[in-house]
């Protein structure tokens, strides 16, 4: 528990420098063998890139460091539960666990709206783990960033 904390906490960091960069804040680490190999926050707004999500950017950039497309034993931490296509997108990359903070009520894949990793069609299966801890923080920062934006 204590390596989800630490490596949630990154994915925080993360997620901070979206929101100063005025992007949604959400930010996502891959870690393989303990150890952070590729870094991610949400840029779809300045990268003009609707696939500029934080976890997608993240899988690329593990799968770079590793040499491939593929990420078994590895862990994916994020601040918000994933959509539909970062969640097929972990799947694809074969990812052994996934770490949320936030639900995502709206758009959430790993149990808010549906749960791509609950069908026994989709094949090979991620482990998902809430990490109720960062839950308060991540939330926050959300709810923080739409309401100055609203305002």
């Amino acid at each position: 528990m204590e390596e989800d904390d630490r490596f949630m906490a990154e994915a925080l960091a993360l997620a901070r420098y979206a929101a100063f960069c005025e992007e949604v804040p959400v930010g996502a680490v891959v870690v393989h063998q303990g150890k952070i190999v590729g870094r991610g926050h949400n840029a779809p707004l300045s990268l003009n890139d609707p696939t500029a999500h934080a976890e997608i950017r993240a899988l690329r950039e593990a799968g770079l460091t590793l040499g491939n497309y593929r990420l078994p034993g590895s862990t994916l931490y994020v601040t918000l539960e994933p959509c539909v296509m970062c969640a097929g997108a972990i799947q694809h990359a074969r990812v052994a666990r996934l770490v949320f903070g936030a639900n995502d009520p709206k758009t959430g894949a790993c149990g808010s709206v549906l749960n791509l990793f609950d069908h026994a069609q989709l094949n090979p299966h991620t482990r998902v783990a809430h990490h109720a801890a960062a839950q308060g923080a991540c939330a926050e920062l959300l709810h923080h960033f739409f309401r100055q934006r609203r305002s």
